[in-house]
């Protein structure tokens, strides 16, 4: 049965489109067991997710993604592209397993949040980040993680050093090399080396879709990430070549 385990909602302005009782319901259309939202550098949207979820009947698991100073930039557009993004922190995407988890993630950000100039700038270091690592998972990310920036600025030498160090902070039964698939040729190749980086480390492999809002009625666009029960889901809400495998 896929769960997906990294979504995020309308609370991640400018990323997320579907608020969390959306997604809930999307899922629970799905027949999906359980779902977990991620949004970026905050929690604001888990209570209404935990209570839409309850509701319904299935399990809401409540992270996010934390914005890190030290691990280099995300993995953006190539140069020659126009009206880039411009570059942002990686973020690493941290899933609660338990009680304490939720409360050293909420006091994470709290810190870096209180030393913030600007609002949405501000980024936790990997000293913090090991201060409050107990009880948390962390994910490798899609194209905003750790891996994809690594691999991008310094190829699958760098990337593995940087798993490593995630191995040091959260332990190595507490970190997933995660894959997504959405028909991008980079992507592709990322996946490829994060498939080898995982057998090298003796590290599990995770899939999720990376969902930024639920299916809406009518036409649907190749570009967004949807909310899908297949393991390895494309983009537009159809199943990937080799996404059993």
């Amino acid at each position: 049965m896929y769960v997906e385990l990294h979504s995020c909602s309308a609370f991640s302005f400018l990323e997320g489109a579907s608020l969390p009782e959306d997604l809930v319901s999307e899922a629970a259309r799905l027949e999906l067991p359980a779902i977990a939202l991620l949004d970026r550098d905050g929690v604001y949207g888990s209570p209404r997710f935990h209570m839409a979820a309850k509701k319904a009947g299935i399990r809401a698991h409540v992270g996010a993604e934390i914005s890190v100073e030290g691990c280099g930039t995300q993995a953006g557009m190539p140069s020659w592209m126009p009206n880039k993004i411009p570059s942002r922190s990686v973020r690493l995407a941290l899933l609660a397993k338990n009680r304490t988890g939720y409360q050293n993630l909420c006091r994470l950000m709290t810190r870096y949040k209180l030393r913030e100039k600007e609002k949405g700038t501000g980024a936790a270091t990997l000293e913090e980040v090991a201060e409050h690592a107990k009880g948390l998972v962390c994910l490798t990310g899609g194209e905003e993680g750790i891996l994809a920036a690594s691999l991008a600025q310094g190829g699958s030498e760098k990337a593995r050093r940087d798993i490593e160090k995630l191995l040091t902070i959260f332990g190595k039964r507490n970190v997933y090399v995660e894959v997504q698939r959405h028909f991008d040729p980079a992507e592709e190749t990322r996946n490829q080396a994060a498939v080898c980086l995982a057998e090298g480390l003796h590290l599990p492999l995770l899939a999720t879709n990376g969902v930024r809002y639920a299916p809406f009625p009518g036409p649907r666009d190749p570009r967004c990430v949807y909310l899908h029960s297949q393991p390895l889901p494309a983009r537009n809400g159809g199943t990937a070549t080799g996404a059993k495998r």
